[in-house]
């Protein structure tokens, strides 16, 4: 029987999962535990990405506007699960490059998952930064 600790750390060992798979650019692991249907919204466009394939998608021009090695950490991270909803904020680290220099970049993170089958899939997934105007 899973408790709602459990499920906690279910959904923190996901995020750490995908967190490394990015700084890996293995895309199979990116993909792992996201949901077919997934909506996201994103700092750069495009602005929304549903579905699976619009997701992965994304990942290419992320790549491209990365320092190697890949950072993508998280701290701060909260966890609020459900018996099958849950929700994770964070806070997010890259080092972007579309300046023509590597910038640290920081940003919010929010993710929606639902339980299917004892699994935790990724449904939601919003990034952002505050505005600077």
């Amino acid at each position: 029987m899973m408790t709602p600790q459990n499920d906690e750390t279910e959904i923190s060992d996901l995020i750490a999962r995908w967190s490394k798979a990015v700084r890996d650019g293995d895309y199979e692991a990116i993909r792992a535990d996201h949901d077919a249907n997934i909506l996201m919204f994103d700092v750069p466009p495009p602005f929304l990405s549903r579905g699976i394939d619009a997701y992965m998608a994304t990942w290419g021009p992320f790549f491209n506007m990365q320092e190697k090695p890949v950072q993508f950490n998280f701290r701060d991270i909260a966890v609020t699960a459900g018996s099958d909803v849950a929700f994770v904020t964070a806070i997010g680290t890259c080092r972007d490059l579309s300046s023509g220099e590597a910038v640290s970049l920081d940003f919010r993170l929010t993710m929606g998952l639902k339980k299917f089958d004892g699994k935790w899939r990724v449904m939601h997934e919003h990034h952002s930064i505050p505005a600077t105007d």
